[in-house]
């Protein structure tokens, strides 16, 4: 502000409306700002706007009206569970169900349904809720983030994400709500209890507000079923549920995202279910002295759960070591893209199992379902899984100096970390401030880092004057 505004704007020379006009002078500097990130960095606007919300979430959570006890929370918990939260993790260091008050929880919810619209997702609505508009490079990244066709379709996208969200949240809850007044909850309870579900299981959260999560219905489909359903639809992505709204079950009229996310998620499912039941069918801590049927659904949910859902129901300190290793890489490989859940994502998989099969046989081209695959989209999947194994590695030789944890315990609840899945060894609890705050930046990066990477080195083409002789060095 000038000193030629200032002196207008002092007591003496007030005037009725200033204040007002003051406001709106402010919020025209906001825009223009917003704006102006949107069109020149829209991955630099999707940072700041994630950063933003989980500091808000921190501050909410700080406050003692958040607490059972009515007592202040600690700085590295609150900006934790805040963290875990908004990147829809469910990691945490303090029980959801004990600590946190009603309000608490609330909270919690909240942030878990606007962390689930995703980094550019919030991005764009916050560029278009303050400046009324999109510019042309934040359509681009939105276009790039949802897969949409034109850009014009990009604010009626923008709309369906959340609509979508609302509409499969609302009837996951419609769903668990009259099974827990079943089970002799009070009807507040119960609407209560299917409204956190439904919203933590669509946006692969894991929170509960169980002091004793899910474990008791360990045998009960009517709620375990709606559960696996929703993290498996929300891991799909909505560019995947928006195409299969549009076509149904039409193999031919699906796009190739669309395919490779769907086969290659069920291919996943299918080969976790069979190991992960495998490996733990004779383990007596975890399911070995259990039926057939409760052995099948217990494999079943916990294939599902390792790509970012994060439910539990056994103990992961029980598991074999095979079986946490099993549970690293299906963590790590995550969902789709543009989902609520983690990971690499599975078309980083596909793209790069294609590319050593097409180097396999000797082909020039990356070839699938009458499609060809762009250089330039190998060299995306390759950054991304380059540093999200470099995160995973740095971030675990850190935890393994603060906590002198063995490295399996560490490896687990950083890749649970990175990945945004939630499971945990109980480390996170164990941790003193300063690990919690590694693993804290390790949910945030693991959120909005490979997707912004991702949508930044595809956007973000420099023209080259000049080509350099090439030369190749020797791979292998």
């Amino acid at each position: 502000m000038t000193q030629s505004q200032s002196r207008s704007t002092s007591p003496a020379n007030w005037q009725p409306g200033m204040p007002e006009r003051e406001g709106l002078w402010i919020f025209t500097r906001l825009r223009d700002f917003i704006d102006g990130i949107a069109n020149s960095s829209p991955a630099r606007l999707a940072l700041s706007a994630f950063g933003v919300v989980i500091l808000v979430f921190t501050a909410l959570l700080s406050l003692p009206l958040a607490s059972a006890t009515g007592q202040v929370t600690p700085l590295h918990q609150a900006f934790f569970t805040a963290a875990s939260a908004v990147c829809v993790t469910g990691l945490t260091v303090v029980s959801t169900a004990v600590h946190w008050s009603f309000f608490g929880q609330l909270v919690i919810l909240v942030g878990i349904f606007v962390g689930g619209l995703g980094t550019l997702t919030l991005a764009s609505l916050l560029a278009l809720m303050v400046s009324k508009r999109l510019g042309v490079r934040g359509k681009l990244i939105a276009q790039e983030a949802m897969n949409a066709g034109r850009l014009g379709e990009v604010g009626t996208l923008l709309r369906i994400v959340i609509v979508t969200s609302v509409v499969i949240e609302a009837a996951l809850a419609l769903t668990l709500i009259p099974r827990f007044l079943i089970l002799g909850e009070s009807f507040p309870q119960a609407v209560w209890h299917g409204i956190f579900y439904a919203i933590s299981s669509f946006n692969n959260a894991g929170f509960t507000p169980h002091s004793d999560g899910i474990v008791p219905y360990e045998t009960d489909l009517w709620i375990l079923v709606p559960l696996m359903l929703g993290v498996f639809l929300g891991s799909l992505g909505f560019p995947v549920v928006m195409v299969l709204h549009q076509n149904g079950l039409r193999w031919k009229k699906w796009n190739l995202h669309t395919k490779l996310t769907i086969q290659v998620s069920f291919i996943l499912l299918a080969a976790g279910t069979v190991l992960w039941g495998f490996l733990e069918w004779d383990n007596l801590r975890t399911i070995g002295d259990m039926d057939l049927g409760d052995k099948i659904t217990h494999a079943l949910f916990a294939s599902v759960m390792l790509r970012s859902g994060g439910f539990n129901l056994v103990d992961q300190n029980h598991m074999e070591s095979t079986t946490m290793l099993l549970s690293d890489a299906l963590m790590f490989a995550g969902g789709g893209s543009a989902s609520t859940a983690g990971g690499i994502k599975v078309t980083t998989i596909a793209v790069m199992f294609l590319a050593i099969a097409a180097e396999a046989r000797g082909d020039a081209d990356v070839k699938i379902y009458g499609r060809t695959i762009p250089e330039g989209t190998m060299r995306v999947a390759i950054s991304v899984i380059v540093a999200g194994a470099t995160l995973v590695s740095v971030s675990a030789l850190l935890l393994l100096h603060i906590s002198h944890a063995s490295l399996d315990r560490v490896l687990f609840e950083t890749i649970s970390a990175f990945a945004t899945v939630g499971l945990s060894t109980n480390l996170s609890a164990e941790l003193p401030p300063s690990g919690v705050y590694v693993l804290a930046l390790l949910m945030f990066a693991g959120r909005v880092g490979t997707v912004t990477l991702a949508a930044g080195l595809a956007l973000r083409q420099r023209s080259q004057l000049y080509h350099y002789p090439e030369e190749r060095p020797i791979i292998g």
